[in-house]
């Protein structure tokens, strides 16, 4: 009896800058939902962070595909020149990161982002990055190296720093679409905490004491952002392995430097996707479940069981 043959699955989570016109986002979600057998999950914008992110999935070819189109509206539709944002970018299709989901490793994916970076520069003429388990260079993994001095201060970095030279295409920014980093990573949680303060100075404190590169905590990337339509700041985080520091960790360490500097918390929101897992990390942390706790008590997860592959 032939085994049944594991279908390979990939995410793809690409950040555009425009998260305030949204006939632009529609545009570029249209371009990837156009490409048959990709899974277009969700899309969500923020005016504050003027910014987007789609995600979808499927198998690798299509995939690849569908980002590719998705980047070329976004470099037909956004002119950074005229972009003001919260967020940190460099490109109109800023960051495109392949995620492993079933059936492919992390390694696999690394040629693929490589042929996606060289088609988006060959064909649409903007510099590509390589991040993540992509990047050539153990600086370059970090999306927040690539970043640093955003669009506006990317041609100065190219020009003297042969470490912010891109991987493919000119060594010249997008006179509007300025530079895609394209890269492999494990799922990422995008995580905000919305501060009851206006003081930005209060929120980068609080970013600076919880992000790694200053000494916090191990795979957050955080910053203080603030949110002119709300009136308030956001401490925004990237979770970039969540197995080795759960949400509800990086929640508490937020509270406690809230707490410090006289400050409440409003609210936390989660951008995007994120896997049961990572929510189940915080309702047992949060439940103090144990003893004879199990995950197969969960209602769903015993119906997969006994129901099978359907």
């Amino acid at each position: 009896m032939e085994q049944a043959v594991e279908r390979v699955l990939v995410e793809c989570v690409p950040n555009f800058s425009e998260g305030r016109r949204p006939q632009v986002v529609r545009a570029i979600v249209e371009a990837i939902a156009g490409v048959s057998g990709v899974y277009l999950l969700d899309t969500e914008s923020d005016e504050d962070h003027n910014r987007s992110v789609v995600t979808f999935a499927g198998p690798v070819e299509e995939v690849l595909e569908a980002a590719f189109r998705g980047v070329r509206e976004a470099v037909r539709q956004i002119d950074l020149r005229h972009h003001q944002g919260g967020h940190p970018r460099i490109g109109a299709a800023d960051v495109v990161p392949l995620v492993p989901i079933r059936g492919v490793t992390l390694r696999d994916l690394v040629p693929a982002a490589q042929r996606l970076g060289r088609r988006i520069a060959e064909e649409l003429g903007v510099p590509v990055f390589l991040y993540g388990e992509a990047a050539t260079s153990p600086r370059r993994r970090d999306l927040s190296f690539l970043r640093r001095g955003n669009f506006e201060g990317l041609q100065e970095a190219m020009d003297t720093d042969p470490e912010r030279r891109p991987d493919f295409g000119p060594a010249a920014v997008h006179p509007s679409a300025g530079a895609t980093v394209v890269g492999v990573r494990k799922p990422l949680i995008a995580y905000n905490v919305e501060l009851a303060t206006a003081d930005l100075e209060v929120a980068r404190a609080i970013a600076r004491n919880v992000r790694e590169s200053s000494g916090g905590l191990v795979n957050v990337r955080a910053m203080g952002v603030r949110l002119e339509k709300r009136g308030t700041t956001q401490v925004s985080m990237n979770l970039v392995d969540y197995e080795k520091t759960p949400i509800y960790r990086a929640f508490e360490l937020v509270a406690a430097e809230a707490r410090r500097h006289g400050v409440a918390i409003r609210s936390s929101e989660i951008v995007g996707l994120v896997p049961e897992d990572a929510l189940l990390d915080c309702a047992e942390y949060y439940l103090q479940l144990g003893g004879t706790w199990s995950r197969r008590q969960i209602l769903e997860r015993r119906l997969n069981e006994v129901e099978g592959p359907r």
